[in-house]
């Protein structure tokens, strides 16, 4: 693979620029990522009854990339433009390190119900990056639907907790920032080159640290082999680092940074069923309340205007 050179890049980014996704095409798409994404927890809870917390991070982010390599490869897609690397960069410490290391560190001690309400603050989280990145002006309805959402799953959250914040919690805050980040940019991106290569790009950048990192946590984090250790392992790997960031990217750059990071509003009551499913957690009847009122601001949000 080479470099592009200025006279080739220009007409790609024309290309993009000029054939935008139809916004309901654009909906479906990021709806299927989140749909994704709200396996990764229990996922992830699977992958963590064989291999140890770095293992996991790290092997699933080394298949992704081998994944996403082939793929350019195969296609022959150019190197990235010198220009929009920095922003791979940020994808890549946003997306593929911190956020799944961060929250399988949680993992470990908090449920996947738990985590999965903590973690609808997203959305709200990354309109934010996106009013101060992107320059995007969401309504005051937008906004108004936006924090109500948020704050029926913060309820939620502190009703599930009791009110007390665990390392747990303060791990999953800190995956808040850095996915909200990643996001933010790889929707800015994914507006001048195809979705799947922002995030193929972001896992191959990643690879000369994870690859050493894969290593010396196999030699030194215990592995057992299960059905259920070795499927969410590749979920988390095929599917939301990958498959579901594709779709999630494409989406984004179809109908907009805040618009698609509302349907996220959905993804912890998604998890929460896949737990009850999956995993065997049982729930409260707060969950179906809070699950009426998330999906009566995603509409409110997807009907606004900025």
């Amino acid at each position: 693979m080479r470099a592009q050179s200025s006279a080739t890049t220009a007409p790609s980014i024309a290309v993009a620029a000029s054939a935008p996704e139809r916004p309901g095409f654009g909906t479906l798409q990021a709806a299927l990522g989140v749909v994704a994404f709200s396996l990764t927890f229990p996922a992830t809870a699977w992958g963590l009854e064989g291999f140890g917390p770095w293992s996991l991070v790290a092997v699933r982010s080394v298949l992704a990339a081998v994944i996403a390599g082939g793929c350019l490869l195969a296609l022959r897609v150019p190197l990235p433009a010198r220009r929009h690397r920095p922003g791979l960069a940020v994808v890549g410490a946003g997306v593929v390190l911190g956020f799944p290391l961060l929250t399988t560190l949680a993992l470990q001690t908090s449920t996947t119900a738990h985590a999965a309400v903590v973690v609808g603050l997203l959305p709200l989280t990354t309109a934010l990056f996106s009013a101060l990145r992107v320059g995007t002006r969401p309504s005051r309805t937008f906004w108004v639907a936006a924090l109500a959402g948020a704050a029926a799953v913060l309820a939620f959250t502190v009703q599930q907790s009791g009110g007390a914040l665990s390392t747990a919690d303060l791990y999953l805050f800190a995956a808040l920032l850095v996915c909200a980040a990643g996001y933010t940019e790889g929707g800015r991106l994914a507006r001048v080159m195809p979705g799947w290569q922002v995030i193929g790009w972001a896992l191959v950048l990643c690879l000369p640290l994870t690859v050493p990192v894969a290593a010396l946590a196999l030699a030194h984090e215990p592995v057992r082999l299960t059905a259920h250790s070795v499927t969410g392992l590749l979920w988390v790997a095929a599917g939301s680092q990958f498959v579901g960031l594709v779709v999630w990217y494409r989406g984004m750059a179809a109908i907009g940074i805040p618009k698609a990071s509302q349907l996220q509003l959905a993804q912890p009551l998604l998890t929460l069923v896949w737990s009850v499913l999956l995993l065997g957690e049982h729930l409260t009847v707060a969950a179906p309340l809070t699950a009426a009122a998330v999906l009566v601001c995603i509409a409110v949000t997807q009907r606004s205007r900025g």
